[in-house]
C-alpha cells in the first residue's frame, strides 16, 4: 500500500480464525473498519480476496454501501473499486456473491463429510478411557490391564451403591485412581476421581458397546435481540442423530447400561418433573417409587407423619393442585408388611444362596482396593527400573543431567514405597471368616424371615431388595374405598394380584368433639397456648392420649379446617382479669368480688377460659366510684349496684383484709 501512495497503513487482523456465522460472537475487526469508514478516516479497504471481508451477505452489503457513501475505495489483488461507479458496483457485488457462497458450499460438504463419517462410525474426535484404536483402525480395549480393571470398578460400584455420589465418595474415601484424559497431550493422568469424571463414565454409551454422534446438538437461539450459539441439552442415546449399537466391545451390556441410566434419572430430583422420589433413602416407607396409582397412573410420593415424622403415608396427589382432592392415600406400614410377607414367600428359597455370596463378600473384604493397590505398585516398579535404567545410562560426569535423572528415579521409589506400605494395612487388617462366623451367616440364610423383620435390618437394604425383585406395584381400591387391590409387576415378568383392606386411622385416635368445641369457640380471639391450657385444665386428652400443647392445638386446627392463630388477638375494647386488676390498680380478688355482686360484667367463652371483661364497663358508674373509694379509704364498699330499699350483702370490707388481697 505504501508503493502505491498511500501514507498511512493500518492492518486489521483481529478477525483472523473467528467465524461471521450466524450466532456466533461479534466480528471486532469488521466493525472497526465500518466505523472508521463512517468517520470518514479511510481512503481505501484492501483485502487479498473478497471473501476476506464479505464473509456473510449482510456484512458485505454493509460495507459497499458505506463505502458508497462516504467515497472509499475498495480494492482486491485484481484491481481498484470506485464505488461510485455502477459497474463497480456489480462486479463487487457478484465478488461478494460468489465469496459467499464458496463459503457455505465448503462449509456444507465439510458437515456432510463428517456427519458420513460418523454414520459409518468411524469418526473420532478422542476415544473415552479405557479404549484405543489398533493397527487396522478398530476400536479395542487399552492393553494396560490397570486402565480397564479401573474402569471395570466404576461400573461395578456403581450396582453396588446404586448412587452416582456414593460411588464418587467410595473413590474419594479410599483414594482410589482413575485414569483420566488430560487436556493437553495424549498420556492418560492417574488421579482420584471426581464427582463429574464418574459421572460421565456411568453416562457414556460407548462403554455400552455403542457409537453415538450428535449428542448435544447446537441450537441458535435470541437472547436480548441477538442471535447466540448454545449446545442443547443431552440426549438419550437412541434419539440422537447416529446410533450404532454393537458397534465395538463395551464394558458392560447394553441392556445393563439403560438400567443405569434409569436409576441416575430416577435419583435425580430436577432432570424430570416426577412426585416420586425414588431414589434409595434412609426413610421408613420400602415402597417409594414403586407403586403406581391404577386410576390415574401417576405415581405415589411419600410423607412422613407422626411425633418423630417416621410414619410413612403414600398418596397420588390426582388433581390436587388444581383445586381437585387426593385420589389414593393410605398408611404405609400395613402395606409395607403385607408387601414384605410376599417378598418373602419369594425370594426365601433364595436365602441359603445369598449365603454364600454374602460368605464370598466378607472373606474377599476390600478386594476392589487391593486390587487397584497392586495394579497400581506394578505400574510404580515399572517406571522406577524405568526411571533407575535412564539414570545408569547416563555419564555420571555430566550432573545436570545425571542429577535430575537421580530425582526422578527417587521420587518413583517414594511412591513405590508408599503405596506398599499402604498395601500391607490392607492386608493387616483383612478379616478372616472363622468356622463359627460361616455357621452364623448360612444359619441367616436359613432364616431369612427374622433377619429381614430384626431390628438391625436397614430400611436402606430392604428398600434395595424390593427395587431388585419388582419392576412396579399398581394399586387402585374398590369404589367405597374400603380395599387395597395390588397388581405386583415382578422382574421376570410374572405378575401376582393381592388385595387387602384400605389402612385407615382408627377412631381412638380421634380428638373429642368437646375439645373441638372449645378449640373452635376460643380459636376466634384467643391462642393456641391458652386454648391448650383450658383443655388440659379442663382434663380433655388429644387423640393419643396425650397432653395438649400449642403445636398439638394447631395441628388439630389444621386437620379440621379451625382458622386462628398462635397468640391471642389484641383487642382494645376487651381485657383479662389480670388487665382488668391492672388498669385499676386493685387485686384478682377485688375484680372478682365485684363480678359476683353483678355490678361488673365478664364473658367466658368456655369453662376455665380466660375472662373477658370490656374496658367501658370498668369506667362506668358504680365501678369507677367503689375503685375510687377503695383507692381512699383502703376499704371496699360494694354499693351502687343494688336498688336503695334492698340490704347491702357486702357493706365493707377491712382495709387491712384488702390491703391484703391487692399485694
Amino acid at each position: 500500500m505504501h508503493a502505491l501512495g498511500w501514507g498511512e497503513v493500518e492492518i486489521i487482523d483481529c478477525d483472523l480464525g473467528a467465524s461471521a456465522a450466524i450466532g456466533s460472537t461479534a466480528r471486532e475487526g469488521f466493525e472497526r473498519i465500518l466505523s472508521s469508514v463512517a468517520l470518514g478516516e479511510v481512503g481505501i479497504v484492501a483485502s487479498r480476496e473478497a471473501s476476506r471481508l464479505s464473509r456473510t451477505d449482510k456484512d458485505w452489503c454493509r460495507l459497499v454501501e458505506v463505502c458508497q457513501i462516504f467515497g472509499t475505495l475498495v480494492g482486491d489483488e485484481q484491481q481498484v473499486y470506485d464505488l461510485s461507479y455502477l459497474d463497480d458496483q456489480l462486479v463487487l457485488g457478484i465478488k461478494g456473491t460468489l465469496s459467499v457462497i464458496e463459503l457455505k458450499v465448503l462449509r456444507q460438504r465439510l458437515q456432510e463429510g463428517q456427519e458420513a463419517k460418523a454414520r459409518r462410525g468411524e469418526l473420532f474426535k478422542r476415544l473415552p478411557v479405557g479404549y484405543i484404536r489398533d493397527a487396522t483402525g478398530e476400536v479395542a480395549f487399552h492393553p494396560d490391564r490397570r486402565v480397564c480393571e479401573a474402569v471395570q470398578l466404576v461400573f461395578a460400584k456403581f450396582r453396588e451403591v446404586w448412587s452416582v455420589r456414593q460411588t464418587f465418595q467410595w473413590f474419594r474415601d479410599h483414594d482410589v485412581e482413575l485414569p483420566a484424559n488430560p487436556i493437553c497431550g495424549t498420556r492418560l493422568v492417574w488421579k482420584i476421581p471426581s464427582q463429574s469424571l464418574i459421572r460421565d463414565v456411568l453416562r457414556n454409551p460407548f462403554y455400552g458397546g455403542a457409537y453415538v454422534w450428535g449428542r448435544r446438538p447446537v441450537e441458535t437461539l435470541l437472547v436480548e435481540g441477538r442471535l447466540e450459539k448454545r449446545q442443547g441439552a443431552m440426549r438419550r442415546a437412541d434419539e440422537c442423530r447416529v446410533f450404532i449399537p454393537d458397534h465395538h466391545p463395551g464394558y458392560i451390556e447394553w441392556a445393563t447400561y439403560e438400567e443405569n441410566q434409569l436409576m441416575i434419572r430416577r435419583n435425580s430430583v430436577n432432570r424430570e418433573a416426577d412426585e416420586s422420589m425414588p431414589a434409595v433413602r434412609a426413610g421408613q416407607g420400602l415402597l417409594v417409587g414403586l407403586l403406581r396409582c391404577g386410576h390415574c397412573g401417576r405415581k405415589l410420593h411419600v410423607r412422613y407423619w407422626g411425633a418423630r415424622g417416621t410414619h410413612a403415608r403414600y398418596l397420588c396427589k390426582g388433581d390436587y393442585d388444581d383445586g381437585g382432592q387426593y385420589c389414593i392415600g393410605f398408611g404405609g406400614a400395613l402395606v409395607d408388611r403385607r408387601l414384605s410377607q410376599e417378598l418373602l414367600r419369594v425370594i426365601s428359597p433364595l436365602g441359603m444362596e445369598a449365603s454364600l455370596r454374602a460368605i464370598e463378600e466378607l472373606a474377599a473384604g476390600d478386594a476392589a482396593q487391593r486390587a487397584a493397590l497392586t495394579n497400581k505398585l506394578k505400574q510404580l516398579e515399572y517406571e522406577a527400573q524405568k526411571a533407575f535404567e535412564q539414570y545408569d545410562a547416563v555419564d555420571a560426569r555430566n550432573r545436570l543431567v545425571a542429577a535430575e535423572l537421580e530425582r526422578r528415579w527417587n521420587e518413583k521409589l517414594q511412591e513405590t514405597e508408599i503405596v506398599r506400605q499402604r498395601l500391607s494395612n490392607l492386608q493387616e487388617k483383612r478379616y478372616s471368616l472363622c468356622s463359627e462366623d460361616e455357621a452364623r451367616i448360612r444359619l441367616m440364610g436359613e432364616n431369612f424371615a427374622k433377619v429381614w423383620n430384626s431390628d438391625r435390618c436397614p430400611p436402606i437394604l430392604k428398600k434395595m431388595l424390593f427395587r431388585t425383585a419388582i419392576e412396579e406395584i399398581v394399586v387402585r381400591t374398590d369404589a367405597k374405598k374400603e380395599t387395597l387391590q395390588l397388581t405386583i409387576h415382578w422382574k421376570g415378568g410374572v405378575h401376582t394380584q393381592l388385595e387387602m383392606e384400605r389402612p385407615r386411622s382408627g377412631t381412638d385416635t380421634a380428638t373429642p368433639m368437646e375439645a373441638l368445641d372449645i378449640i373452635r369457640r376460643m380459636a376466634v380471639r384467643h391462642g393456641d397456648d391458652q386454648i391448650a391450657s383450658v383443655l388440659n385444665r379442663l382434663g380433655y386428652p388429644t387423640g393419643k392420649g396425650k397432653r395438649w400443647n400449642q403445636n398439638r392445638v394447631a395441628t388439630a386446627r389444621h386437620n379440621y379446617s379451625i382458622p386462628g392463630q398462635k397468640r391471642a388477638l389484641p383487642d382494645p375494647d376487651r381485657v383479662s382479669l389480670s388487665e382488668a386488676a391492672r388498669v385499676c390498680g386493685v387485686s384478682h380478688r377485688t375484680i372478682e368480688r365485684l363480678v359476683e355482686a353483678g355490678l361488673l360484667n365478664r364473658q367466658q367463652l368456655a369453662p376455665r377460659a380466660p375472662w373477658e371483661i370490656r374496658r367501658s364497663d370498668l369506667d362506668a358508674e358504680p365501678v369507677r366510684s367503689i375503685v375510687q373509694r377503695l383507692h381512699r379509704t383502703g376499704k371496699l364498699t360494694l354499693q351502687g349496684g343494688c336498688p336503695e330499699e334492698q340490704p347491702h350483702l357486702f357493706i365493707e370490707i377491712k382495709g387491712d383484709d384488702n390491703a391484703r388481697h391487692h399485694e
